[in-house]
């Protein structure tokens, strides 16, 4: 692969459902992404739809080297459920000086190995999901996401009663809620930034961040 723009390509290791659904959305948002992975047959399966795959041992660092892994400067290990192979690849990349590297983790525990050897960023996807899920079963938010210290979250949910009529700054929500409205969508249009002067109606679907219980709090109101 031709180095002409580092920032917009992306090396991605293991073609499970994570790996490979992952690489085709970088493809869609347009990146480069050389998708790596050890099962010919996994492989052959999405060489039409990245940019570049190969089959290899990750686990070997000439492998990796011949494909020209350490020259990437954004790289994603995908491996689930060989810890071995996720934790060596990882190792191996961070040996390489690779300066941004997200690792995929099936526990707490591995993903604790994965920081120690290195990588900068671990996600724990089905972790991430079930807790996301378990907030809009439980409650009443259209959309919730947690951000990275697991006590700031944004939250999709109705305008509740008590700001009907009302800009958004008479409302103090923020004062009375602790969270703050980032954007708003009147039915049958789509999102645009809240301000102090936003007036919001009944049936209005807001976007607003807090801490997690602030959120799940206002999100109740409705």
């Amino acid at each position: 692969m031709a180095r002409n723009d580092a920032a917009n390509q992306i090396v991605v290791i293991g073609l499970g459902r994570f790996g490979s659904s992952l690489a085709g959305e970088l493809v869609r948002r347009g990146a480069e992404v050389l998708a790596i992975d050890a099962r010919p047959t996994v492989v052959q399966r999405h060489a039409d739809e990245l940019t570049h795959t190969a089959v290899a041992d990750t686990t070997d660092p000439e492998s990796l080297r011949q494909l020209g892994v350490h020259q990437f400067t954004r790289a994603v290990v995908a491996i689930g459920t060989e810890l071995e192979a996720s934790i060596l690849t990882t190792s191996l990349l961070v040996d390489f000086g690779i300066p941004n590297i997200w690792a995929k983790a099936t526990s707490h525990q591995h993903g604790r190995i994965l920081e120690r050897v290195g990588a900068h960023h671990v996600v724990l996807p089905e972790h991430e999901m079930g807790k996301n899920t378990a907030h809009l079963v439980m409650g009443r938010m259209l959309d919730y996401i947690e951000l990275e210290d697991e006590h700031y979250a944004l939250a999709k949910t109705r305008a509740p009663a008590e700001a009907f009529g009302r800009p958004l700054g008479d409302t103090r929500v923020r004062s009375k809620y602790g969270v703050t409205v980032v954007a708003i969508k009147r039915p049958g249009q789509a999102f645009t930034y809240a301000t102090a002067e936003t007036v919001v109606h009944d049936g209005d679907i807001l976007v607003v961040a807090g801490s997690s219980d602030q959120v799940e709090r206002f999100a109740e109101l409705t």
